[in-house]
């Protein structure tokens, strides 16, 4: 595990490296090197917070989707499974509908985290006592709910504009980000992600069943807290800023997971480091793709993701019993 973390790191920081660089402008090295201001303003501004957003999020989906599929035990669990993408966006429209984002640039932000957390704490209460399963179907409807929310403010969005702010939100991106939405996520999201790296011995234990798992002194209904708060924390900060990016969650704990094995604490590192590659690299890619305005983050994940989940599905069916 220490070598894949190893490699891991230094790709991630040759994929930061050409983040610099990427984008509408390329930046050439000797105007980097020369101290040219316009190159040391665009990078300093606009594409090192970018970057380290993407860090941040990438890291946040590829660990909570590591913990749910080890939680779950199911390989197609992500961080919407708990409802808590779909409660921090709704949070979100709800402040661009009633225009609390042209009061203050935390609205956005504040009211995507709060609606993380509710949606969050809907799950919980619902799923609680009913085992996984119930954990399951109480985020699917939880999902359901906060969806038809954000369905509902674009039916009544109160002008055209209002409606296409939620819809270019909805797509996802990385796009005009500032050190400003750095510092606003970064305390929750490192406390999401201390929160879910701490259930690593828990889950080692519940690959044996809930009856073993309790026979060995793990509390179950602690680990789902756990697990489900600090989801709640990472993932719906993160998507209070850049919006709904999918599949990252899913798709970085299986990438890695040949590497390590199965155990579920043994994923936990690598598959945030591979999330947090996989964004940034996607978010150069969205950038270099030239189609008139810039390609959403959030559109070009789902487009890679989508083959990689039916791969998925497929390879499932023929090993399964």
């Amino acid at each position: 595990m220490k070598k894949l973390a190893l490699i891991l790191v230094i790709l991630l920081a040759a994929a930061f490296a050409l983040s610099l660089l990427a984008g509408r402008v390329w930046l050439p090295l000797d105007a980097i090197f020369s101290g040219d201001p316009l190159a040391r303003l665009i990078i300093t501004d606009i594409r090192i917070p970018r970057g380290v957003l993407a860090l941040l999020v990438g890291a946040s989906l590829g660990l909570s989707g590591a913990v749910l599929q080890g939680l779950t035990r199911n390989p197609l669990a992500e961080p919407s499974l708990l409802g808590v993408s779909t409660g921090a966006a709704l949070g979100a429209v709800v402040a661009i509908y009633f225009g609390v984002t042209s009061l203050t640039i935390f609205g956005g932000p504040l009211l995507g985290m709060a609606g993380a957390l509710a949606a969050a704490a809907l799950t919980f209460g619902l799923g609680r006592g009913g085992g996984t399963i119930a954990l399951v179907l109480a985020g699917a409807a939880v999902s359901s709910l906060t969806a038809a929310g954000i369905a509902l403010a674009l039916n009544f969005a109160p002008n055209p504009y209002a409606a296409y702010e939620i819809m270019n939100w909805l797509l996802g991106s990385l796009a005009d980000k500032s050190w400003t939405q750095v510092y606003l996520v970064l305390p929750f999201i490192v406390i999401g992600l201390a929160l879910l790296a701490s259930t690593g011995g828990a889950l080692d234990a519940l690959t044996l069943g809930e009856t073993s798992a309790q026979s060995l002194g793990v509390n179950l209904a602690r680990l789902r807290v756990m697990a489900i708060l600090g989801t709640a924390l990472a993932v719906g900060a993160a998507t209070s800023v850049t919006g709904a990016i999918g599949f990252i969650g899913l798709v970085a704990p299986h990438l890695v997971r040949p590497f390590v094995g199965h155990l579920p604490s043994r994923i936990l590192l690598p598959a945030s480091l591979s999330g947090a590659l996989l964004l940034l690299l996607a978010d150069s890619a969205a950038r270099l793709i030239h189609l008139g305005p810039e390609l959403k983050l959030g559109v070009f994940t789902a487009l890679v993701g989508t083959p990689f989940f039916f791969w998925l599905v497929v390879r499932l069916k023929r090993t399964s019993p």
